[in-house]
């Protein structure tokens, strides 16, 4: 395995181009997020730098810018409010959450993360961009930031729309202005959050004077600060921590699959999870915001020519520079020319594309959307996303089901028996309904479990023989053989006779040897068992044939 993944030197120049152009992208927008997040601009910018350098050298996509984002800022809010008495703790989260992303590489997860619905990562982010616009109206209007979440933050709009507007409302809607409205062809020199960042400072220095601003920012290199646990606050930071973990993964590896798309490469989704966290325990170690794969940032990189990690370091190297000579000036920056930027970012978070066909969408996938989208705003991350997997898997299951069991038939006629060959039709005429054959064809999953159970109560009682027909199954899970064993012991519980039918990929193969592992084929003795479903079937034709001649014995007897 490659030391760093995708190093070479044979785009030293792009990759410059790439490293200096999304420093300065990044520069606005970690000040921003620093100060969105409650710890204080400088750890907006000091997460830039350890993430970005960390993710870039050992993470698993080459391209990639790293830092801190919308989302991840969203969740360090909260943690800092939580744990405002004692900051060592919520630094403490963060080291946790890094260190749980590197054990989501470690155990190989990462693939798992392109499962997720794309009906709960829409609601999600949506959800994210409106926190983002909700929290930033106060600081656009001049007025503090709300410390005491969304829903405070939603009550007070009333009051913040009442006027009266002074200068830091004409910065922060002048800084919108900007960041939404400059051209592409002024961007490509001058990014626009750069610009409002600019403009807006010296309009507020010299010219629309008042409005509320940074302050004072310590200098030099950050201080470490030792991991703290609290006992008592241990269970909550547990859960802040897998918070950040999960959102952090998602974050990055969605970028990764961008970046992918742009450089039409592949990435390594456990070797970037592997570095995203030990970016993010760095970043807790200096009292630095945590951070993850950013979109926009990533984006700009690879257009400027960024190929390789080089890159992604050079961005951290030039805003290391750039911080540790920045605080006075950075002290005169107005927390509305901030927000003005933020608004942007949240607006550009929010999935409008999905949001304009949800009408469209089926159902299921909208009511799944908004679900996220709400509980997202109104409570608990986590919660919103868990419960959008659920319902999303709940919806996918009951969908599953219908295919699965399209694929479950109970045959008692050579009619309702199309794969069955001429003699096998010839034995199903001649036991006229007393041999049922339970034909299963693909995959099955828990889905269709019960359903295949309950199936079998209306099938007459004019069988006498069970043919368990398994060839055409390419796969069951534990739910689907526990449902066959349930079915095999009624069967036999009513005294009717179980065979099994199982060749192709069935022998030797998954299903059996599932069946096998679960002890379900003691159930069904060796001679009871056959690769080819027309031996099955002669054999249930044999068995009818002495139960017929012992009936004949009794009558004549």
């Amino acid at each position: 395995m490659e030391l760093v993944n995708g190093l070479h030197f044979k785009n030293i120049r792009g990759d410059i181009f790439g490293g200096l152009t999304s420093a300065v992208v990044a520069l606005p927008l970690a000040l921003a997020f620093g100060v969105a997040s409650g710890a204080g601009a400088m750890a907006g910018l000091y997460g830039a730098v350890f993430v970005g350098f960390f993710a870039a050298i050992i993470g698993g996509t080459p391209s990639q810018i790293s830092g801190p984002t919308g989302p991840m800022t969203v969740v360090m809010a909260v943690i800092i409010t939580q744990y405002g008495d004692n900051p060592a703790l919520a630094f403490t989260v963060v080291i946790m959450g890094g260190a749980l992303q590197i054990l989501f590489g470690s155990l190989r997860l990462g693939h798992y993360v392109t499962y997720m619905p794309f009906s709960v990562i829409s609601g999600f982010m949506t959800g994210i961009g409106v926190i983002i616009i909700l929290l930033q109206l106060a600081p656009l209007l001049g007025y503090p930031p709300s410390s005491e979440g969304v829903l405070h933050a939603i009550a007070m709009i009333p009051d913040l729309l009442s006027g009266p507007f002074g200068n830091a409302a004409l910065l922060g809607v002048l800084s919108l202005a900007i960041v939404s409205f400059t051209p592409l062809a002024v961007s490509r020199f001058l990014p626009a959050p750069l610009l409002a960042l600019l403009t807006g400072t010296l309009l507020g220095v010299f010219a629309l004077p008042g409005a509320p601003v940074i302050g004072e920012i310590p200098t030099g290199f950050p201080e470490i600060i030792l991991p703290d646990v609290e006992l008592s606050q241990f269970p909550g930071m547990i859960s802040s921590a897998i918070t950040l973990a999960m959102l952090g993964s998602i974050d990055s590896l969605l970028t990764s699959l961008v970046a992918d798309n742009f450089t039409r490469t592949y990435h390594q989704s456990n070797r970037e999870l592997v570095g995203q966290g030990v970016g993010n325990m760095v970043a807790g170690l200096f009292g630095a915001i945590p951070g993850a794969g950013a979109t926009m940032r990533t984006v700009v990189n690879i257009r400027a020519g960024g190929k390789t990690p080089l890159s992604g370091a050079l961005h951290s190297v030039v805003l290391l520079a750039v911080v540790l000579g920045l605080g006075p000036l950075a002290e005169q920056i107005p927390h509305a020319v901030l927000a003005g930027i933020l608004l942007k970012v949240g607006y550009d978070i929010i999935d409008w594309q999905h949001l304009r066909r949800l009408h469209k969408a089926p159902r299921g996938g909208m009511l799944v959307t908004l679900i996220v989208l709400l509980l997202t705003v109104v409570t608990d991350l986590v919660l919103a996303v868990g419960v959008g997997v659920i319902v999303s898997s709940l919806i996918s299951a009951n969908q599953m089901s219908e295919e699965q069991l399209k694929q479950f038939r109970l045959v008692t006629s050579p009619a309702e028996y199309p794969p069955i060959t001429v003699k096998g039709r010839e034995i199903l005429r001649w036991a006229e309904g007393r041999i049922l054959v339970l034909h299963l064809s693909g995959a099955f999953s828990y889905c269709s479990a019960k359903e295949m159970v309950r199936k079998m109560g209306p099938v007459g009682m004019n069988y006498r023989v069970v043919v368990l027909d398994l060839e055409g199954a390419t796969m069951i899970d534990t739910s689907i053989a526990l449902a066959l064993e349930e079915i095999i012991k009624q069967c036999q519980d009513s005294g009717r006779m179980v065979l099994l039918s199982c060749s192709g990929d069935c022998v030797g193969g998954k299903v059996i040897n599932t069946l096998d592992d679960l002890g379900i084929l003691r159930h069904i003795s060796p001679e009871y068992r056959h690769p080819v479903r027309l031996q099955a079937l002669r054999h249930a034709k044999r068995l009818l044939e002495e139960e017929d001649a012992q009936a004949q014995d009794s009558l004549v007897g």
